[in-house]
């Protein structure tokens, strides 16, 4: 699933006014520098998400060292941490890329996301909201569907329904928005609704295993056994570790998926 956004790279933005020379040169190593901890961060990121850990710490490091303060590159640590169950680092990570980007969205959203998988929904849910505060967040809708989801699994439903429609009214098939309100829709014993939202998710292409699972347990409930063993036979093929296969060998068909 992608609802995580991993970079929200800073602008370099060039003075109106001609500096003095002395001031221009400051300004231009300086506007290097960002440019190099851009250049590392964004392939920090590359790494990261094909999961080459070590590459991506290096990337990291080499970001920081051309700009110890570079934000984006803190956020990115952020996340390496927490793929490796770092938690103590990961928080570390997070708070320094917020503390150094007051404005700087993504960071908010990703810890905000986070915290709620750690299961901590008050700590997490007003991050999102400080995310959507910046008027020049590229991606809104992300948030506001991860706030929808953070909801879902604290089990607050009204809440997690209108933050969810929220995020669908601005991108019609956000896929974290999609998950959330076949969840609720299934929540309801309504799988026909569960699947209409499960058939638009599966066209982004999103069966990651939260989705699979969702798919076994709507197909069960609707009596359709072919579908609900292809599902499950993907899912236990692709993800064997997951939470969600211990969930189908148990039978526990009224448990969602974990927060992806």
């Amino acid at each position: 699933m992608k609802h995580i956004v991993l970079l929200g790279l800073l602008t370099i933005v060039g003075c109106a006014q001609a500096p003095t020379q002395s001031t221009a040169d400051t300004s231009g190593s300086r506007n290097e520098a960002t440019y190099r901890a851009q250049i590392h961060t964004e392939l920090a990121a590359h790494y990261f998400t094909r999961g080459q850990y070590t590459v991506a710490f290096a990337e990291v490091k080499e970001a920081l060292a051309s700009e110890p303060d570079h934000a984006p590159a803190y956020n990115v640590r952020a996340l390496v941490h927490a793929k490796l169950h770092e938690d103590r680092q990961a928080e570390e990570s997070f708070r320094r890329s917020m503390e150094l980007g007051p404005n700087f969205s993504e960071v908010r959203n990703n810890f905000g996301y986070y915290l709620c998988q750690r299961k901590r929904f008050e700590e997490g849910l007003p991050l999102f909201d400080e995310a959507l505060k910046n008027p020049l967040y590229a991606s809104p809708e992300k948030a506001i569907a991860n706030a929808g989801l953070c909801a879902l699994h604290k089990g607050d439903a009204a809440l997690a329904e209108s933050t969810l429609q929220r995020a669908l009214a601005r991108a019609r098939n956000q896929p974290a928005a999609l998950l959330g309100m076949a969840e609720l829709e299934m929540g309801r014993r309504n799988p026909v609704a569960a699947r209409s939202y499960l058939k638009r998710l599966a066209d982004q292409n999103e069966f990651k295993p939260q989705a699979l699972w969702l798919g076994v347990r709507v197909s069960r409930a609707q009596g359709d056994r072919e579908n609900e063993a292809s599902y499950g036979a993907q899912l236990r093929r692709d993800f064997p570790e997951s939470q969600e296969v211990r969930l189908l060998l148990e039978g526990q068909y009224d448990k969602m998926g974990t927060m992806p």
